[in-house]
C-alpha cells in the first residue's frame, strides 16, 4: 500500500460498550481488547507501519468504579506478563509511555522486564501508555526543564520545540502521522496533544474489539487519500 504512515496511534475505545453488547461485563470487553492487540500489531507490520502506540489506561481512568479499575490493573499486570512472549516472537520492541508512579510495583518491575528484554528487537516498535494523560506528560516535562535550568543545565535561549519534545515521555519516538479512535467517539481525550499537531485523525464506529485488519486498511487508505501540505512548498 502506497504512502503508509511510519506511526500510527490508536485510541482503544468501545471495549465496554461492546461487551454489554454481547450481553457480558465491561471486563469482558476489556479482556477480548487486550487479546486484539497482537494481532493488530501482525497487521500493522505487514502493511509497512513501524511504530504503534495504543492508549490503554489514562490518568482520567482511575475514576472509574474501583471494581472495573482493579479488574484493568490485574489486566495490565498479567499482559506486561504475556507479553514478553508476544514480543519475542513477533520480534517486536515495546515501550511504555505514562507516569509510572502511581502503578503497582509489581506492573512497574514487569514493565521494566519488558522493556530491557525487548530493547533491540528490530519489528514493530509498540508504544504503550499508561497512566498517560497529554496535558499532565507536558507539566511533567516542563518540571524537568526547570529543574535543569535551576542546575544551569539549560538556558532560556537553548530551549526549542525540538529540545522540549526530549523531555517528552515519546522521546526519540517519531511524531504519528495517523491517529485512530474506534467506537465512534471524536475527540482527543487528553491524548498525544503535543506529538498529534500535524497527524491526520480517522474515527470509525467500529470498537476495538472488532478492529482488524480490514478495518485498518479502510484506515490507512483514508489516510493516502488525503491531501497532506504540511512541509510542502
Amino acid at each position: 500500500m502506497a504512502d503508509v504512515p511510519k506511526h500510527v496511534a490508536i485510541i482503544l475505545d468501545g471495549n465496554g460498550r461492546w461487551a454489554k453488547a454481547h450481553g457480558m461485563p465491561r471486563t469482558y470487553g476489556h479482556t477480548m481488547g487486550a487479546k486484539n492487540v497482537e494481532p493488530v500489531c501482525r497487521a500493522a507490520w505487514d502493511l509497512g507501519i513501524r511504530y504503534l502506540t495504543f492508549y490503554a489506561f489514562s490518568t482520567e481512568n482511575w475514576n472509574r468504579p474501583k471494581d472495573e479499575v482493579a479488574a484493568l490493573m490485574k489486566l495490565l499486570d498479567s499482559y506486561m506478563k504475556n507479553c514478553l512472549s508476544i514480543a519475542k516472537k513477533n520480534n517486536m520492541r515495546v515501550r511504555v509511555i505514562g507516569d509510572k508512579s502511581r502503578l503497582s510495583e509489581a506492573i512497574r518491575q514487569k514493565i521494566a522486564t519488558l522493556e530491557e528484554a525487548s530493547k533491540d528487537y528490530t519489528g514493530l516498535t509498540l508504544v504503550i501508555a499508561i497512566n498517560y494523560g497529554s496535558r499532565d506528560e507536558i507539566v511533567r516535562a516542563a518540571k524537568q526543564v526547570l529543574s535543569d535550568h535551576d542546575a544551569g543545565k539549560l538556558s532560556a535561549e537553548e530551549l526549542t520545540e525540538e529540545r522540549f519534545a526530549g523531555y517528552l515521555d515519546t522521546a526519540g519516538i517519531p511524531d504519528p502521522d495517523l491517529l485512530i479512535r474506534t467506537s465512534g467517539e471524536q475527540r482527543l481525550s487528553n491524548y498525544l496533544m503535543w506529538q498529534l499537531a500535524y497527524a491526520e485523525f480517522y474515527f470509525t464506529p467500529v470498537p476495538w474489539p472488532e478492529f482488524d485488519r480490514a478495518e485498518l486498511e479502510k484506515a490507512l487508505a483514508a489516510y493516502a487519500d488525503r491531501d497532506r501540505r504540511y512541509g510542502k512548498v
